[in-house]
């Protein structure tokens, strides 16, 4: 059995610019960082060598990736033609919760199944990679920060260019202010959940018509600067 792990992340500015339709134009900026909540994937050879299951909150026992309901799983699975296998995701955090869960779970799954094929992978190619199925295959209408964050983890400054690449900048602290930051960071669970798809597509859509929107994140890419 192989078993990976990705962070979650909380971002402290720039939220946003991170979508083409912005950096596209003018190049964006997010200020970000993993904290110690995870989601888990795990892989083992299924008994059943034709077949596959899947645990998350459901169950699904397949006898293709193409008949995989789970949209990334389904992806990922046929991106590497694998069967034979059991994958099984856990998660500290219940998804919709606005910490990146979904590029998370991208990010651990390719992990998972390029170990369990033997292949080693930068992180800036899993981040790549899992943009690549989220945006381009899947379609969600998602920004970039959410990918980089989970495969790099830490506390980093990610740039996104007009030319589509993404520059990834630790930003290192003292074992001291490390303690004086977290010291000042609260978070609560409110139990309310959201679909991140809906409030990003419309965003990407107010961009495109060049309203008010723009100017606010232009704001926000200074704050993510300043910061």
């Amino acid at each position: 059995m192989i078993i990976t792990r990705a962070p979650f992340r909380v971002s402290f500015g720039g939220g946003g610019s991170d979508l083409p339709a912005y950096y596209g134009k003018f190049g964006g900026c997010v200020l970000s960082a993993s904290i110690n909540k995870y989601i888990y994937l795990d892989i083992h050879p299924f008994f059943d060598e034709h077949r596959i299951q899947l645990k998350y909150s459901r169950t699904e026992n397949v006898d293709s990736p193409k008949s995989v309901q789970h949209s990334i799983f389904r992806r990922v699975l046929d991106r590497f033609n694998l069967s034979g296998v059991e994958l099984t995701s856990t998660a500290d955090i219940p998804s919709g919760t606005g910490l990146g869960s979904s590029s998370s779970f991208t990010v651990a799954l390719l992990q998972c199944v390029y170990a369990y094929l033997g292949v080693h992978r930068s992180k800036a190619s899993l981040a790549s990679e899992a943009c690549t199925i989220e945006i381009d295959e899947i379609g969600s209408p998602i920004g970039k920060q959410d990918q980089y964050a989970a495969a790099f983890g830490g506390l980093n400054f990610i740039r996104f260019e007009p030319d589509d690449s993404v520059l990834v900048e630790p930003v290192t602290l003292s074992r001291e202010k490390v303690r004086d930051f977290n010291s000042r960071l609260v978070m609560f669970y409110t139990g309310i959940t959201r679909d991140s798809n809906e409030i990003l597509e419309e965003q990407g859509r107010a961009m495109e018509a060049g309203n008010g929107r723009v100017e606010a994140t232009h704001k926000m890419v200074r704050v993510a600067g300043d910061m």
